[in-house]
């Protein structure tokens, strides 16, 4: 009895052994890359649009046209299509921007019936509303980037939007903290197309299974995840729920730092 007792003894601890090493390799496997940097939105994600500007924009319409002021998406549209006047791109740079919007000013007067003074009233639109205040940071937004920055990630920003994606930035004292602006307009495509992630991941210098990235809108979110990006959803309202919506940036460094702590554990087995 004893001479059967005894090889299965040493049987069962050969097979517990090799059980653990099984499991801590196939742990190291999986955590073997390293997050080296992360990517946001823009609007929406870390900026939002003032309101108290929107409010004066819509009172000096209203006071010019005798009119309340509305611009739902497709208005919007018809404007930006009206004010490229058929350039493709619209704009190419901040000073192809900047006429940009004077004449997209210009047009918008002119929709809502405004006849006098049209060049001297768009020209004022432009100047309180281009740049100018028009955006602000969500409460969280310099705690997170403190963060990333001091963990060493790399940080950059896509944004479908126009070439004064780092001048807006800069204006709310955050472009420090990002070295990479990856904008639209500028590579030609906007999100979810792979043209503009790819953009962003080559002037990093990484790989999408190195990156994470986050932003407001669901379809551009996923887009980046099905690319390899490690890709969530912000969703302030709290109506999503699922594993890759977060509700607060903050929640972004919970998981760097849970991923943090599985790295220690692969630096302490696995090297």
């Amino acid at each position: 009895m004893r001479f059967i007792l005894v090889p299965f003894a040493l049987l069962l601890e050969c097979f517990v052994g090799l059980w653990y090493i099984y499991r801590i390799t196939i742990r190291c496997e999986v955590n073997a890359v390293k997050y080296k940097a992360i990517f946001f939105d823009r609007d929406g994600t870390l900026t939002y649009f003032n309101p108290e500007k929107e409010k004066l924009r819509d009172e000096m319409i209203l006071s010019w046209s005798g009119k309340p002021f509305e611009l739902p998406y497709e208005k919007m549209m018809q404007l930006f299509r009206l004010a490229s006047e058929g350039r493709k791109p619209w704009y190419k740079n901040l000073n192809d921007e900047r006429e940009f919007f004077k004449r997209y000013y210009k047009y918008l007067l002119i929709g809502e019936g405004v006849t006098k003074d049209v060049d001297g009233r768009a020209l004022k639109l432009f100047s309180e509303l281009w740049c100018n205040g028009d955006r602000l940071l969500f409460p969280e937004t310099v705690e997170v980037l403190e963060y990333f920055k001091e963990h060493g990630y790399k940080m950059g920003v896509i944004s479908d939007t126009s070439p004064s994606l780092e001048y807006t930035l800069e204006q709310l004292g955050i472009a420090k903290y990002f070295t990479s602006f990856t904008a639209s307009s500028l590579v030609g495509a906007g999100k979810p197309n792979p043209i503009i992630f790819n953009a962003a991941l080559s002037s990093q210098g990484v790989t999408a299974a190195q990156s994470i990235y986050v932003d407001d809108t669901k379809e551009e979110a996923d887009g980046a995840r099905k690319q390899g990006f490690t890709s969530f959803l912000i969703d302030r309202s709290g109506n999503n729920n699922d594993k890759w919506t977060i509700t607060n940036l903050k929640q972004l460094v919970k998981f760097a730092e849970g991923e943090n702590k599985t790295r220690l554990i692969y630096d302490n087995f696995c090297q």
